[in-house]
């Protein structure tokens, strides 16, 4: 492969290239850099970079013995995680120029396996709706969908192979179906949080951006304790529509139950599963959102109200109308959903297939899309 195409690589082949010395980090950073200085015009995928530091880092990869899988590699990290040699700012203007004293824990074991921090990807406002200006890579007309906004175009784009993101209610799976690339949202708990802005602590998921499938175990492993297990011949997929199924658009639907056809005519076992446990979940998950972001953020934005924008002050003032009972009718939603996915769904079943937004990338960047079908699974 030529040098200028350095960047297309899966963050699982340039790992393979950079061990057996095919290609070094040094020539995979200057691909990835020039093809940011192309592109970033457009996409706006950044909101820090510092080439002259992933250079050296390079360098010094390349004249040292791997230090892990992820060696030489450039990665993005999304703008509410902590990093000691980045600004981390929250995608707010009232933590303009905040300097973390530490990298976050995620961020100090990605460097551990070799990784060069490139720079930090744009964030919505603490990670919730107020989009910040990237837009989506194949139409710079439309939503790259957020919060993990720019780690999403960044891998979609080819500026790096891979780059942290976390989820709330659909802050991952939906930047990642609106930009055609994997978004990896493990279970709730499985990465750690440490040096993460939290939003809403019992739902905020770390994860991560890649290309290829192969990339989703060497970035895992890197950052937890990570066993990879047989995957059957022929998986049996569970196909659950949701109860919101009427809500998505008439395309999304068709390609879907095309999909569907073409997997149970290929010898792939698919059981339509209707998920009536899930009625109502995701205004729960709303609910409760809100009622955790009051404990978070509240006293965040005491500090300068006017600095802060429209869809955080609204979410702080939703969350003071919750009631006291909710946390009751919380705990019965999601032990009945719970119960569900364990004794019907993945008794019979290996994955899930089900939708991931409502349909494309909606057109204009003043807002990021619907996550109605991700919340039941945050």
């Amino acid at each position: 492969m030529s040098a200028d195409a350095l960047h297309t690589l899966s963050l699982a082949a340039a790992a393979r290239a950079i061990r057996n010395r095919e290609v070094r980090s040094t020539e995979l950073v200057e691909a990835c850099l020039a093809r940011i200085d192309a592109r970033e015009g457009t996409v706006r995928a950044w909101v820090h970079l510092d080439p002259e530091r992933a250079r050296r880092e390079a360098k010094e990869r390349d004249a040292s013995r791997p230090k892990g899988a992820l060696h030489g590699i450039p990665i993005g990290v999304k703008d509410i995680i902590d990093t000691r040699d980045f600004p981390t700012e929250r995608g707010s203007a009232l933590f303009s120029g905040r300097r973390p004293e530490a990298d976050a824990v995620c961020v100090t074991r990605l460097r551990e396996a070799g990784a060069i921090i490139l720079g930090k990807t744009v964030t919505t406002e603490f990670a919730f709706f107020a989009p910040g200006p990237t837009t989506n890579p194949h139409d710079s007309g439309h939503t790259p969908g957020g919060s993990s906004s720019g780690s999403a175009a960044a891998v979609a784009d080819f500026h790096v192979p891979c780059a942290l993101g976390t989820q709330t209610a659909g802050s991952i799976i939906r930047p990642a179906s609106f930009c055609g690339v994997i978004g990896w949202k493990p279970t709730h708990g499985r990465f750690p949080m440490e040096g993460v802005l939290p939003l809403a602590p019992s739902l905020d998921t770390l994860g991560f951006f890649c290309r290829d499938i192969d990339d989703i175990p060497l970035v895992g492993a890197a950052m937890s304790a990570w066993q990879n297990g047989r995957a059957p011949d022929l998986p049996r997929v569970a196909w659950i529509p949701t109860p919101y199924w009427h809500q998505a658009s008439r395309p999304m639907r068709e390609a879907l139950d095309a999909y569907v056809h073409a997997l149970g005519s290929s010898g792939v076992s698919v059981k339509t599963v209707e998920a009536t446990a899930f009625e109502g979940l995701a205004e729960v998950q709303n609910t409760l959102l809100a009622q955790e972001a009051q404990e978070t953020l509240a006293p965040l934005v005491a500090a300068d109200p006017t600095l802060v924008r429209p869809q955080t002050l609204a979410l702080l003032e939703a969350s003071e109308r919750i009631g006291n009972d909710f946390a009751g009718l919380l705990e019965s939603a999601l032990h009945r959903a719970r119960s569900f996915i364990e004794s019907e769904v993945f008794a019979e079943a290996d994955l899930i297939l089900t939708p991931a937004a409502p349909g494309e990338a909606p057109k204009g960047l003043d807002a990021t899309g619907d996550p109605l079908f991700n919340r039941i699974w945050t």
